[in-house]
């Protein structure tokens, strides 16, 4: 549970909007974070708030100048972790999480650096993408682990590289799902293996194999998670795992021609597998 940071009725109203945000832009994390242990609910439902208003900057506001959105955001942002307080209602609610649990300034500088390389078309040699994938993803789940480790630097530590992992397999899979929209609509190719090649069953092939090594990787750690929490982050892990198998099924060339999605019906189903596997300890 977070501190007061100024009136109790102002930060439930700020939580307010960032768990609207959540709620309306999400399905997935949205029934992942509901499925968190209640404290750790509010600070999950801020860093998600912030990490989509950034986003949307980057990817939708194309009718506006995005460069002056995005400098705004962030002078604005780090106004409110240095004032401990923001009229805007995300951003309060970030700042409190952020200097709440002392999370690493440096993590929040990594995520805009990302979201700035969105502003332009890019080459993505490998060493960008992991540059890109490390500041858009990774570093958001180094976030939400500090918030479950409560302090515990030491469990921290041990839990960083499989957090790292699963966020880039996370990343990698939107990155599958949105190649039509990202190579036709925004001009964007991640994948250093599609910078000089077509997407085909070899390529498709070879980018899977990478993620699936995030995902085992990940998976151990999500094993080791305190048990308030784990079954939340479980919850994720099962819906992309699944978006990855149904992407995996698909074609090539298919890929780029649809935006492979599950059913709200099919993650219900998913969730209700979850909640009785950890009842049963078998996560």
């Amino acid at each position: 549970m977070l501190p007061p940071c100024t009136t109790p009725l102002y930060d439930q109203v700020c939580l307010q909007a960032s768990r609207l945000t959540t709620n309306r832009y999400s399905t997935s994390f949205s029934l992942g974070i509901r499925s968190l242990d209640k404290p750790f609910r509010d600070s999950i439902y801020a860093l998600y708030g912030f990490v989509r208003f950034a986003d949307e900057i980057v990817d939708s506001f194309h009718g506006h100048n995005q460069l002056d959105l995005l400098n705004r955001f962030e002078a604005d942002t780090w106004a409110a972790i240095s004032e401990g307080i923001s009229l805007n209602p995300i951003l309060h609610s970030f700042q409190r999480v952020i200097n709440h649990f002392n999370i690493d300034h440096q993590l929040v500088r990594q995520f805009l650096h990302s979201m700035r390389l969105d502003l332009s078309p890019q080459e993505y040699d490998q060493a960008l993408y992991e540059e890109y994938i490390l500041g858009s993803a990774e570093v958001v789940g180094l976030m939400c682990l500090k918030v479950f480790c409560k302090g515990d630097q030491a469990e921290y530590e041990k839990l960083t590289p499989p957090a790292m992992r699963l966020g880039s397999a996370f990343q990698k899979i939107n990155f599958l799902r949105d190649l039509q929209a990202d190579r036709k609509n925004l001009g964007r190719t991640y994948f250093p293996q599609l910078a000089d090649k077509e997407f085909n069953e070899t390529t498709k092939k070879t980018i899977e194999a990478d993620i699936q090594l995030d995902f085992d990787a990940g998976y151990q750690g999500i094993l080791a998670l305190p048990k308030g929490c784990r079954l939340g982050v479980y919850v994720a892990y099962v819906y992309y795992l699944e978006l990855f198998r149904k992407i995996r099924k698909i074609q090539a060339q298919e890929i780029e021609n649809q935006r492979v999605r599950i059913s709200d019906a099919k993650k219900m189903r998913l969730l209700i597998s979850c909640i009785l596997k950890h009842k049963f300890n078998f996560i």
